[in-house]
């Protein structure tokens, strides 16, 4: 007899994804599970086909072989039993349903891990340029050295719980349905402290200020996140510690605004540079000086680039470029003699000195007549 396609046996398009998968293999399979079927052979051969489904199509290797050469491709001992993980009990797949809302997982030993803890540290541009080595004094958890982190008083020890047996958990059978909570006498733990550790009231842990070294490399960015593993919340009881994560934010420069590796900057300058030409210099954030053309004519708005001259990239051997913006200044509180100059250059001034100024006066003159 011929197998049905996994799809059809789990009542599923092609396209479903691993959560829709997942569901409609638990929907299914809670209806014609042995544990509430007992004795039924129909029952068991339809759970059977479900489990084999279920198994080839949520692994991703298995289902794109499936996918493609369809049973085919697990015969000859290429494939899997098609009683493959039928172990599984009514409990286990209500437990799978609900557990994580229930504290379906044992801690072993009480054990648990610490909290990740956050840190926020801004930095200027220029030590972003550069990078920096910054020392931290933050407030944390670290284990209590009276009991070694296992919250009992010197010369005791912590006891198996005699509710769960050690598992964390209490289970009450309500009809085929299995119930688990969380042990309510060692709390999930899995053990009970009868002689507390005075100096950390049993935590395993006491709260101290650590000092700790960071190194923040050249070019990072605002937003940034630096992972220091095991700098974190020490575990509860000796569990293992939690990570540090440090959030950088970026000053605001007064002369330049960054974006990604590159630099900008406006630079005012004369009418009468703008107007001939010249040289202008910019001071780099690696300290070095730049020294930029201005052609003839420049226009406020123009860009000047010296490439190489930006923020170097996080993680490689790039540098960005810095971006120069001309704005041209125009001339205040002149003299009686500056005026008198600037009246003659104007009566010099033909159509082609300004040719914006006198094609846009132009155009608005034919759009609107007069």
């Amino acid at each position: 007899m011929s197998k049905r396609d996994y799809y059809e046996v789990l009542g599923v398009s092609r396209t479903v994804t691993e959560v829709e998968l997942k569901i409609a293999f638990r929907k299914a399979a809670m209806q014609c599970h042995p544990d509430r079927h007992p004795g039924d052979k129909q029952a068991e051969a339809r759970f059977k086909e479900l489990n084999e489904a279920y198994q080839c199509l949520c692994d991703q290797q298995k289902r794109a072989a499936y996918d493609r050469f369809g049973h085919a491709a697990f015969q000859q001992g290429g494939g899997f039993g098609a009683g493959e993980g039928f172990g599984a009990s009514m409990a286990d797949i209500f437990e799978d349903l609900f557990g994580d809302v229930m504290g379906r997982r044992s801690r072993s030993g009480g054990r648990e891990r610490g909290s990740d803890l956050r840190y926020n540290m801004e930095i200027t541009l220029d030590e972003a340029f550069h990078g920096k080595a910054a020392s931290l004094k933050i407030p944390t958890s670290a284990t209590c050295d009276a009991c070694s982190g296992t919250g009992a008083k010197k010369g005791s020890k912590p006891k198996t719980c005699a509710t769960c047996g050690g598992m964390g958990r209490v289970r009450a059978q309500q009809g085929f349905f299995a119930i688990e909570r969380t042990c309510p006498s060692c709390q999930g733990r899995g053990e009970t402290i009868e002689n507390p550790c005075s100096a950390c009231a049993g935590a395993g842990r006491k709260t101290i200020e650590r000092s700790l070294s960071v190194n923040v490399p050249p070019g990072v960015e605002d937003g940034t996140r630096i992972r220091l593993a095991g700098e974190g919340e020490a575990g509860l009881r000796g569990g293992p510690p939690g990570d540090l994560y440090i959030f950088l934010s970026v000053k605001p420069h007064p002369f330049f605004q960054r974006d990604g590796a590159d630099l900008y900057c406006r630079v005012p300058i004369s009418m009468v540079r703008a107007a001939l030409g010249g040289e202008i210099k910019v001071h780099a954030l690696d300290g070095s000086e730049v020294k930029l053309k201005i052609p003839e004519g420049a226009q406020s708005g123009r860009q000047l680039k010296a490439k190489g001259k930006g923020m170097p990239v996080l993680r490689g051997r790039d540098q960005g470029d810095l971006h120069v913006q001309i704005s041209v200044e125009t001339p205040q509180k002149l003299t009686k003699r500056q005026k008198e100059l600037l009246a003659e250059f104007e009566e010099e001034s033909s159509l082609d000195t300004h040719p914006e100024e006198t094609g846009f006066f132009a155009r608005m003159k034919d759009l609107f007549g007069g």
